[in-house]
């Protein structure tokens, strides 16, 4: 498939876990990429992994908890890609502790990040996104946001967060175009969840020491033997942002294998 030959694209976090597997799949079906993300690593483990495709791949360094670096970062990958038909927020960070035990400061960096870090991209994207074509944003949700996940209490709230402004945003965009959905990834091994990600933007969650497994029981995948590849993401969101997905707005698709029936 060649859903994305002349299509531009900015995704965040793009340097490891689901953000990368997103780049990497688009560039694969010919679009035009750039790929933002806190770590230069990160993103020249992207630019390596890219192949022959690297020849469409931009990089940009972006904390998208920075106000100034989003808007310094997205007015780059805009002058890069000569415009912006699609925009994935899959930047993140995942923190866990025991609710009593959690500073001010630490819950308001999981909200700052996720939350304010995606609203921000978003804001700075959207005059160029009514000019491009057929244009979408995914955002990134979660399971937490619907389900229990015991010491996430910062994150549920942040990914919460996210996937309400995604139906304010798919509504209020709806006259000019712009499609604004979410994915909802669960069970999914990736930079955040295991903490290989190379980006501060996507460390893993560093259960409490004395955390009650018993708590997550819930939390296995009914299909497969286990956690699934971030690739299983990236198809989603990849049809989520092209013209297979010009009839889906204001709305989310779990993608958990069946975690949470």
């Amino acid at each position: 498939m060649n859903r994305y030959e002349g299509r531009r694209v900015l995704v965040t976090g793009g340097g490891s876990g689901i953000g990368q597997a997103t780049v990497l799949r688009m560039l694969a079906e010919g679009g035009t990429v750039v790929a933002a993300d806190v770590s230069d690593a990160g993103l020249a483990d992207t630019r390596a992994r890219a192949g022959e495709a690297a020849d469409r791949l931009h990089t940009v360094t972006m904390n998208i908890a920075d106000e100034t670096s989003v808007r310094t970062g997205v007015a780059d990958a805009l002058a890069r890609l000569g415009g912006l038909d699609a925009l994935v927020n899959a930047a993140g960070i995942l923190r866990s502790s025991h609710t009593e035990q959690t500073s001010t400061e630490a819950f308001e960096q999981v909200l700052r990040v996720n939350l304010v870090g995606t609203f921000q991209v978003i804001r700075e994207a959207i005059p160029a996104l009514t000019r491009g074509t057929a244009p979408a944003v995914v955002n990134f949700s979660s399971t937490s946001a619907m389900f229990a996940h015991p010491y996430m209490a910062a994150y549920a709230a942040s990914k919460g967060g996210v996937q309400s402004m995604t139906h304010a945003l798919a509504a209020e965009y709806s006259p000019v175009g712009i499609r604004f959905t979410a994915v909802q990834p669960g069970s999914i091994s990736s930079g955040m969840t295991d903490g290989s990600g190379a980006s501060r933007q996507s460390q893993g969650p560093g259960l409490p020491e004395d955390a009650d497994m018993r708590l997550f029981a819930k939390l296995q995948p009914a299909l497969g033997a286990g956690f699934a590849g971030p690739e299983t993401v990236a198809g989603v969101v990849a049809m989520l942002a092209s013209e297979d997905g010009a009839f889906i707005t204001g709305t989310e698709i779990r993608v958990d294998g069946g975690t949470h029936y």
